[in-house]
């Protein structure tokens, strides 16, 4: 699926690029269930996109199957005129519309999941560059708090939450890593069949992001978060894991000629192989039961699912 992962990496990599120019790509690739729509604030604009690919016995058609998430998680996929090209930033997006780009080549081939899959990002090619330490963040012309209502779709029943994680001195790995699972205010354990299908899609052994209670509570409330990959675990009560593409050195969002395709392949491998498991019942990101007796005994976390008091 590397040519997935140039194909789009080409696509983006214009000045010009919008929601509507993706999804006309995409559409000629055999995609026919997707959105788009143009979210304006004062400081500028961005493009959501939404794309579902049907499963053969997902929702769409009427029957049972969970459905997988994939979110691209970004700022902006370019930070002009202050930066030529595509950005590090710009990862996440690469990854989910490779994602869908990938299963559409599948389909055509006659190779279906059995559960839907729901892709959701945004284009951003003029995104604001953010002060951060230790690195510069790429910003967003619109509220992460405004973009999650776009990107946590009510249908998905896990969600990877694919993000740029190089602007830190946490973990010092090239390649990619798996957060935790969060779900409702908890850090649970990490799953043993998503480091299983990381390690198979890497041939690498797997690698974890260390995450904090801080990640996993909303922008805005003035803490430090390593970035906002876990932020969707704040508006669903959903499994949400982070997929992180990572170096060995700190790497600012707004770096330019940082991205690593071979890197962005093993992330769509991954969320694929993922995708296939967990729609067919054989992937699971948290223990049900141990979950149960979690809250049973320590009562509810949701509280971290907002900015807390004042």
């Amino acid at each position: 699926m590397l040519k997935q992962v140039l194909d789009i990496y080409e696509l983006l990599s214009d000045a010009h690029i919008d929601g509507a120019r993706v999804l006309e790509f995409l559409k000629s690739r055999g995609l026919t269930e997707f959105e788009t729509r143009t979210i304006r604030r004062k400081e500028g604009t961005t493009d959501f996109v939404k794309i579902v690919i049907p499963g053969r016995e997902g929702k769409k058609s009427g029957r049972q199957a969970s459905t997988l998430g994939i979110i691209g998680r970004l700022g902006g996929i370019g930070a002009r005129p202050e930066c030529i090209g595509l950005v590090s930033d710009a990862d996440g997006a690469v990854t989910a519309l490779s994602c869908a780009l990938k299963l559409a080549d599948m389909q055509s081939k006659g190779d279906v999941l059995k559960g839907d899959v729901v892709i959701t990002t945004h284009i951003c090619p003029n995104a604001p560059i953010q002060p951060h330490k230790p690195v510069a963040f790429m910003g967003s012309p619109v509220d992460t708090i405004d973009l999650l209502k776009y990107e946590v779709d009510s249908e998905m029943d896990a969600i990877l939450s694919v993000d740029t994680t190089r602007g830190n001195r946490i973990i010092n790995h090239k390649g990619i890593a798996i957060s935790a699972t969060v779900k409702e205010g908890y850090i649970l354990r990490i799953s043993e069949d998503l480091l299983d299908l990381l390690a198979w899609t890497t041939g690498r052994p797997s690698q974890v992001l260390p995450i904090t209670m801080q990640d996993i509570t909303p922008y805005g409330n003035e803490l430090f978060h390593i970035n906002s990959i876990m932020q969707p675990c704040t508006v669903t009560d959903n499994a949400v894991v982070g997929v992180a593409l990572t170096a060995e050195t700190v790497v600012p969002g707004c770096g330019t000629g940082a991205s690593h395709e071979v890197d962005i392949r093993n992330a769509v491998a991954f969320c694929l192989e993922v995708a296939k498991a967990f729609t067919e019942k054989k992937c699971r990101f948290y223990d049900e039961d141990e979950f149960s007796r979690i809250v049973g005994r320590y009562g509810r976390m949701n509280v971290l699912q907002t900015l807390g008091k004042e």
